[in-house]
């Protein structure tokens, strides 16, 4: 990946040049029938963007679990600032997925401790009301190594919070599946209905639980 090839190459040096601090945003578990949807942002250097590079930062769904750990940890040592957060499931019910995720990223954007000049969103739509300048990018997390790393470390969050809720709710093989849509998810839907943690506005909920 061409950790430059997001920005337009007039604009580039002069970030490089005044060390300017960009940011990457993506979320994971937009997909899921089960859980919150989590956003993580990540800011750097434009100059120290190629630290990413150097450690094989990629789009997350290209890795394997055991190396996105080992890569998080990585950005987290390297990240100028990071940050985590996430939209419940009664706000993906109520505002809809796609609005929960915007909700999610903002909400990781304005904890940051520092103030980028620019975030790099992932997808075509922006984040209503942010309160910095933001370029979106459809397919950052494979375009720019800034949302992938942001992607890592969504996704290895994400899964550890499924991880650590499937004792609570065994029958839907939670810790293979991560709340995703599975057939063995689907059959346990059928079998024991939602748990108070499946997104009722789903369809596949809302079909499986039909009995």
């Amino acid at each position: 990946m061409n950790c430059n090839q997001f920005l337009d190459n007039s604009f580039l040096p002069k970030l490089i040049e005044e060390n300017a601090l960009i940011a990457g945003v993506d979320e994971v578990g937009r997909g899921a029938l089960f859980g919150s949807v989590v956003a993580a942002v990540i800011v750097l250097p434009a100059s120290s963007l190629f630290k990413l590079s150097d450690i094989g930062v990629k789009d997350s769904k290209q890795l394997s679990a055991k190396k996105r750990q080992q890569l998080s940890q990585l950005i987290r040592a390297i990240a100028t600032d990071w940050q985590i957060a996430s939209a419940s499931v009664a706000e993906i019910d109520r505002l809809n997925v796609f609005h929960a995720s915007l909700l999610a990223m903002k909400r990781a954007v304005i904890e940051l401790k520092v103030t980028p000049v620019l975030c790099l969103v992932d997808g075509k739509f922006p984040i209503p009301e942010l309160p910095i300048e933001q370029k979106t990018l459809v397919q950052g997390d494979r375009n720019s190594v800034l949302i992938a790393a942001a992607s890592i470390l969504a996704k290895v969050w994400r899964d550890e919070l499924i991880v650590n809720l499937a004792s609570d709710y065994p029958e839907y093989d939670l810790i293979n599946n991560k709340g995703y849509p599975t057939s063995k998810h689907r059959l346990a839907l059928k079998q024991y209905g939602l748990s108070p943690l499946h997104r009722t506005s789903f369809r596949p909920c809302q079909l499986e639980n039909k009995v």
